[in-house]
């Protein structure tokens, strides 16, 4: 069941259409994305990286940038701490790479999964003590590694944070009231940078690491005025938003302009491993979208952090020939193929136990699977959550305890409600909407009843929301509009495809298409009395069940042999799709009621 919302805010359409050109239909999807102001629906349409903000505005940049001068400067061997995901490698890559250029004494160390864990920990201070480390420079985590980082103190080495997760903190009760303040746990590094600090005033918090070291080089960029650092820009602007997609951040504000200005110079890549990546997945080079960053270069760079080690990954984007990249891309590839068949395997045996165990019965469902690869617990949890649209917790055994992922649903601040009952984690960390943690494989059942009676979601939290942007008839849905609709590019997470909606639309008849006949295309009538084609890539059998139940049994092969005359609501996108050189005008049904 899902439950259907026209987004109807307010604002002078007609203004906004005259001004920008545009239709008033494409001026009410802007205003359906939070944009308020004419100035920000121009830089929305046509922003350019000069309208995105300065790295001097990030608290602690400019003691960062001065203290890594210095150890550049002086000689001073520095290392770069990234993490095993995709963000931890890109920011990993930016930061070495900037490094090397200004002549630094630098290499880099990525956590190993299994034996690491995530982030900072104390072999990695102990193994930088060894190798005479003069100073660490983190990227994608630090932000909650306050011991390991005073151990590294103690030892004189020197270490800048650079992150963006959630800061931990602590609630104390305010002298003479009831009310509990709320006060960060900084960690005590010479500098820390991350947009999520309540003493940062960076206008736009929502970055990515990746983007944070980005900010970085540029940073030193300017203050360097290293000519060959600054040409590199453009190379490191394309990990930057490689490290967006993938780390799911929401494609508004600057980070739209970083990922649509990335997507250009990643078309036309002169980095060795993104090439070979490209290729060897079969992507043409010049059609290389965001779908293609957050669902295939990324995952595949994922699986090395999940079924092997994250090094690897980093060598390929550190390739320097054809034969040296092609050979990594291949591994990665398999590697990210066997990582998919072990992740249906997970999610068959979670949903399994869901069902033998009534979870969804729980607000908040917590899975114990301690035989599936801790590297896959992340993403078994966000198939669970997308299936039942539930925040979920998938647990499995590690090498000390248990270790597991969250995923959570809109209205569920996930690292929020872990705080609250943090005795049970022996670390944890993330954001609202996924975080990660290690615990006591005895706390489980403690952990499962206490997280259920402090959540305070309720059962309409549960149904799946339909946003629409626009009431529209299909007629309406012409070549200029596809078209214009191409000015919102790229779409992700906080800036969707726009979707489109209109009542009784009548199926007429279909045939289902792919090897697989996975997907269908149906023959419809509008209200109007006009013919079109409307494709469905969703689950087949479920809309047929839908036409069974609604028009009795026969239905959905009465549809399929051509005798179809079944009236349905219809959630719809509408774009341009380009087969053996034919451009054609597009409907995809993504829902029906």
């Amino acid at each position: 069941m899902e439950k259907w919302y026209v987004t109807a805010k307010k604002a002078d359409f007609n203004a906004w259409a005259e001004k920008y050109r545009i239709s008033p239909v494409t001026a009410r999807i802007l205003r359906n994305r939070d944009l308020t102001e004419e100035a920000e629906v121009g830089r929305f349409l046509y922003g350019t990286l000069e309208d995105c903000h300065s790295p001097w505005l990030l608290k602690d940049m400019d003691k960062a940038v001065a203290e890594i001068c210095g150890a550049v400067e002086g000689g001073l061997p520095i290392r770069v701490i990234g993490d095993y995901d995709v963000d931890g490698i890109c920011s990993s890559y930016i930061l070495t790479r900037s490094l090397e250029i200004l002549g630094a004494r630098v290499d880099t160390a990525i956590p190993h999964r299994i034996h690491d864990g995530y982030g900072l920990n104390e072999n990695l201070i102990e193994d930088a003590g060894r190798d005479g480390i003069g100073m660490i420079i983190t990227c994608d985590n630090g932000i909650a590694a306050a011991p390991q980082i005073e151990l590294a103190n103690s030892y004189g080495i020197r270490v800048i944070v650079t992150d963006h997760h959630e800061v931990p903190f602590i609630r104390e009760a305010v002298e003479g009231g009831d009310i509990a303040c709320r006060r960060e746990l900084l960690p005590p590094a010479l500098a820390v940078i991350d947009p999520k600090q309540e003493q940062c005033h960076y206008p736009f918090p929502g970055i990515c690491g990746g983007v944070v070291a980005y900010k970085m080089a540029q940073a030193l960029a300017e203050r360097t005025q290293n000519e060959a650092l600054r040409n590199a820009m453009d190379e490191l602007l394309e990990f930057a938003a490689l490290s967006t997609v993938c780390d799911v951040m929401e494609l508004k504000e600057e980070n739209r302009i970083l990922v649509k200005e990335g997507l250009k110079r990643l078309r036309a890549s002169k980095n060795m491993g993104i090439r070979a990546l490209t290729e060897v997945n079969g992507i043409e080079p010049g059609k290389l979208s965001a779908y293609h960053l957050g669902f295939v270069l990324g995952p595949c760079l994922n699986a090395t952090g999940r079924l092997d080690t994250a090094k690897r990954a980093l060598e390929l984007l550190q390739s320097r020939s054809r034969v040296e990249a092609m050979n990594a891309a291949r591994e990665l590839k398999e590697l990210n193929d066997s990582r998919k068949n072990l992740t249906l395997q997970g999610v068959a045996q979670a949903e399994e136990m869901i069902e033998k165990q009534h979870m969804e019965r729980d607000k908040v469902m917590v899975v114990f699977l301690p035989q599936v690869h801790e590297s896959l617990a992340g993403i078994i949890a966000g198939r669970i959550r997308e299936h039942y649209n539930h925040p979920v917790f998938l647990l499995t055994r590690g090498e000390e305890g248990v270790k597991g992922s969250g995923r959570s649903i809109e209205g569920y601040r996930m690292y929020e409600a872990m705080t609250e009952i943090k005795h049970y984690f022996t670390k944890f960390g993330g954001h609202a909407m996924a975080a990660g943690l290690s615990m006591r494989e005895e706390d489980i059942p403690h952990f499962r009843r206490e997280l259920n009676e402090k959540c305070r979601l309720q059962d309409t939290d549960f149904i799946p929301r339909v946003h629409i942007d626009v009431p529209m008839p299909l007629t309406y849905g012409n070549e200029k509009l596809a078209d214009e609709l191409e000015l919102l590019e790229p779409f992700g997470v906080g800036n969707p495809k726009p979707l489109f909606a209109q009542k009784n639309v009548v199926f007429l008849s279909g045939y289902k298409m792919g090897a697989n006949k996975t997907s269908a295309r149906y023959r419809v009538q509008t209200p109007e009395g006009e013919e079109r084609q409307l494709v469905f890539f969703g689950d087949l059998e479920q809309f047929g069940s839908f036409l069974d139940e609604k028009y009795g049994s026969g239905s959905q092969a009465a549809l399929y042999e051509g005798r179809g005359h079944f009236a349905v609501s219809v959630a719809y996108q509408l774009g341009k799709n380009t087969y053996k050189g034919k451009t054609e005008i597009q409907y995809v049904m993504r829902h029906y009621c």
